[in-house]
């Protein structure tokens, strides 16, 4: 096999590497790995198992309902209590079949996964893209991202926003804090763990101010951390907050643990 010709750009050798390596290598379910014809998909027993999410939903959170109950209707949830963020939509409903799913991409080092997960999120957000300037990751923790080495979200969000062509700020927002795992944690305690963890970076203070955001995070579970980083960017000058996740919890309420 002839090498790469050292005068070609890095972003140039690495997009040969990958057209060698998906004549060479085989393709696998993104969920369950099992061999697969093409790439970027999922064999049909995972897809079938997959619930995608779409209208009708809650205008604000995009909790979906069984039948459409009007164009601006909200969930029990929102009609209670507003969220902090403007607007947010999930790809699919966060189950067995979307954990392992997310797991194996952000846990098991699946990083050839984020493309096609990007792809799912693109189509589910783009009402929200139309009316967004800034696309931004929810950050980890520095001590966090040194043990992953990656942050999904950022990964996911990089994407999302070159297919947007809107702008990318992967660290407009910065953990203050480490907070304790959300995954054994209620609704209220979630909503305190997370409480003044974040904050918008020194060099963006200035950028945010009257644009819209769009955020992008891995699952929505009860929107503590999502809510809390909307309150933030709005308190420097953002005009609105939007929320795009990959999987969202069944109820606004209810922990997937």
């Amino acid at each position: 096999m002839r090498l790469p010709n050292p005068n070609i750009t890095g972003k140039r050798a690495l997009r040969l590497a990958n057209r060698v390596a998906s004549l060479v290598l085989p393709h696998r379910c993104l969920s369950c790995r099992t061999l697969m014809p093409d790439a970027n998909g999922l064999c049909m027993d995972c897809w079938g198992q997959l619930t995608f999410l779409g209208e009708p939903c809650c205008t604000l959170c995009g909790y979906p309902f069984e039948l459409s109950e009007g164009r601006d209707a909200l969930c029990a949830a929102c009609t209670f209590r507003r969220p902090a963020y403007d607007k947010a939509r999930a790809v699919f409903a966060y189950d067995d079949t979307s954990r392992d799913l997310i797991l194996a991409f952000k846990h098991g080092d699946h990083t050839e996964n984020a493309p096609a997960l990007a792809a799912w999120l693109v189509r589910a957000a783009g009402g929200l893209a139309r009316d967004a300037d800034i696309v931004a990751p929810v950050p980890l923790h520095r001590k966090r991202l040194r043990q992953r080495r990656f942050n999904q979200s950022a990964l996911i969000a990089q994407h999302a926003a070159r297919h947007w062509q809107r702008d990318y700020y992967p660290d407009l927002l910065q953990r203050q804090r480490a907070t304790a795992s959300q995954g054994n944690l209620g609704f209220s305690a979630r909503h305190r763990n997370v409480r003044q963890a974040f904050g918008v970076s020194e060099k963006y203070r200035d950028a945010i101010e009257g644009r819209t955001i769009l955020l992008i995070d891995d699952v929505l579970t009860t929107g503590a951390t999502v809510e809390e980083c909307s309150r933030i960017l709005k308190r420097h000058g953002a005009k609105q907050v939007y929320v795009a996740t990959l999987a969202r919890v069944p109820s606004p309420h209810t922990s997937p643990g």
